[in-house]
């Protein structure tokens, strides 16, 4: 634990050290700040490094082999239903769960908060089914985003989406790239892929962050164009 310990710190340092010394010089130079105010704010600073390391160990010694285990139990069922049902199940839970997604739902206007946390999780579980059909069917991962991505930015650039859905669309695709999500997904990946044990198992277990990503963005998009027409009705009623 003590290594471990070590270690996160070595990477929390370099993580934060770059921001708080760009923000000490601008405090001495261009910002006329208080003393008390760069006090609390090396305070803060501190706290962020203990914060990131006391997290990254919890994610590497629980949620890292939570996720890895989960994936090789599952997979070794061969049940497909049940693999995709739990999949799905994880991936709305999980990012539920994800801070980064809370924060964004609290400053967008557009959308009610709970509107927007639910779209954005059903479409990290519906690409979490999809990122395991394509471990399951071998389906290489470059085929599936260019496919996808065309699908995404057909919509963005379709006159049925609104432009600030548009925008909160792809902002909605880096809640996938949260401290909660990434780790979970990668093990889940790890797990669901070791258990074939063929050449391409290393390779398989990759590309599980990029295609989630993908889920949030085509969700919002759509919950945009349903948002238009709900609007468009309530014009024609009216006339």
């Amino acid at each position: 634990m003590k290594n471990q310990l070590l270690q996160k710190l070595k990477e929390a340092v370099p993580s934060v050290m770059p921001v708080t010394i760009i923000v000490l010089i601008l405090c001495f130079t261009i910002v006329d700040a208080s003393p008390q105010f760069i006090v609390l704010f090396l305070i803060g600073a501190v706290l962020l490094m203990a914060g990131m390391i006391f997290f990254t160990l919890g994610a590497d010694v629980s949620m890292m082999k939570i996720g890895e285990t989960i994936g090789s139990r599952i997979t070794k069922s061969r049940k497909v239903l049940f693999i995709a049902i739990v999949c799905f199940t994880l991936g709305v839970i999980i990012t539920v769960a994800e801070p980064d997604l809370r924060v964004l739902a609290d400053t967008v206007p557009i959308v009610e908060n709970a509107v927007l946390i639910w779209s954005v999780a059903i479409g990290v579980g519906i690409f979490l089914v999809v990122s395991f059909f394509r471990v399951y069917l071998q389906i290489k991962l470059s085929y599936i985003l260019i496919v996808m991505y065309i699908i995404v930015f057909g919509l963005a650039l379709s006159p049925l989406i609104p432009n600030d859905f548009v925008a909160v669309a792809f902002d909605s695709g880096g809640v996938t790239t949260g401290p909660i999500t990434v780790p979970f997904i990668m093990a889940l990946g790890v797990g669901l892929a070791s258990v074939r044990g063929d050449k391409t198992t290393q390779e398989d277990s990759f590309g599980l962050v990029a295609l989630c990503s993908i889920g949030p963005i085509l969700t919002v998009l759509l919950l945009g164009a349903a948002a238009m027409i709900v609007v468009a009705r309530k014009r024609t009623v009216k006339k």
